[in-house]
């Protein structure tokens, strides 16, 4: 396992982090066979959030008793003092301790959002709080529009950044990561197979590996996921493969969505994930998990075309930032089933 100093906190991290978005989806003892199973491993960064259902009780009952152990990062997802304030208190309590070494300031992809946590009553000056009383060291900033991020770290108010880093989404490296390294950040890169869509898991376990950050967060439910993801890194990517990977990256990064979530859907398609997808599809075809997406969304892919209301022009396109041609790309995927 590779460990670097974690930006300016002065913490050796693991180069592989154990994202818990997924353990309350599976029987508690196979979480808690999990989370040990990485700490023993050498893993030492584990990441979670208030949102993510009954996550922080699972870690507090499963690992708590191991907490000298392990760098523990959670997020809230508020934007004013109070309900922030709230709500990371009750992540004390679910992860039995009493200080979170990080916490981060959960999906802000709008600047109104940004605006609203930053300001005098807002999720920041809570955060600020609970770390002059001691019960959190680090503030990160976490979202989906790297090129936004990018600003709002460059004023030094934040310790860490987390941000989307894998072969279909490798918008990151180019303006975030480079201002993240001037400001002496941890950088922890997440959905290293993008939600479950990219394949095979070494190759794209590889690819963030190989990139200028501290963490790579995979979502990991059981011990033989953490096995698997642990392998893929126990090589370091030298030239001819980090060449190969990069340019891999542009191939199935051309769709050139960042996952924003602007872009809503009439009819309930979700669009970023068949955007995404559409490119690692043709490639390299999809892991079961994509493959059970695309079963889930049948028939609202195969209604898109027929929507009346975007036959001219598309709802989704009309909200997209980066004017992407999503209804296309939707009808395209309806060749998908056959």
């Amino acid at each position: 396992m590779r460990y670097t100093t974690f930006g300016s906190t002065g913490y050796r991290v693991s180069s592989l982090g154990f994202g818990a978005m997924n353990l309350p989806g599976v029987p508690l003892e196979q979480a808690r066979a999990a989370l040990n199973y990485a700490l023993d491993e050498g893993i030492n960064y584990i990441d979670t959030a208030a949102a993510y259902r009954n996550s922080e009780e699972i870690i507090g009952e499963c690992i708590s008793h191991r907490r000298s152990e392990y760098f523990l990062a959670t997020k809230t997802g508020k934007r004013d003092y109070k309900s922030a304030m709230e709500e990371m208190e009750r992540s004390l309590d679910r992860m039995k301790t009493d200080v979170i070494d990080l916490l981060q300031i959960h999906y802000v992809n709008t600047v109104q959002e940004f605006k609203a946590a930053m300001e005098e009553n807002g999720a920041y000056q809570a955060a600020l709080e609970m770390k002059r009383k001691g019960h959190v060291r680090f503030i990160g900033l976490t979202g989906h529009r790297p090129e936004l991020l990018a600003k709002w770290i460059s004023k030094g108010q934040f310790d860490q950044v987390l941000f989307h880093l894998n072969l279909a989404q490798p918008f990151a490296l180019d303006e975030l990561i480079p201002e993240a390294t001037r400001q002496q950040m941890g950088k922890t890169a997440m959905k290293p197979l993008s939600g479950g869509f990219i394949q095979p898991v070494s190759k794209a376990i590889r690819y963030p590996y190989s990139q200028d950050v501290h963490v790579t967060i995979s979502g990991m439910i059981s011990v033989d996921e953490v096995k698997e993801n642990i392998a893929a890194m126990r090589e370091e990517v030298g030239d001819d493969e980090r060449r190969e990977l990069e340019a891999l990256a542009t191939e199935l990064g051309a769709h050139n969505c960042r996952r924003c979530n602007y872009c809503s859907c009439p009819i309930g398609v979700t669009i970023p994930d068949i955007m995404i997808s559409s490119q690692v599809r043709r490639t390299f075809g999809l892991l079961p998990k994509g493959d059970g997406f695309y079963q889930k969304q049948k028939d609202k892919i195969l209604s898109c075309a027929d929507y009346e209301p975007c036959k001219e022009k598309p709802l989704c396109q009309q909200q997209c930032p980066y004017h992407l041609p999503m209804r296309q790309v939707v009808m395209e995927a309806a060749g998908y089933f056959g």
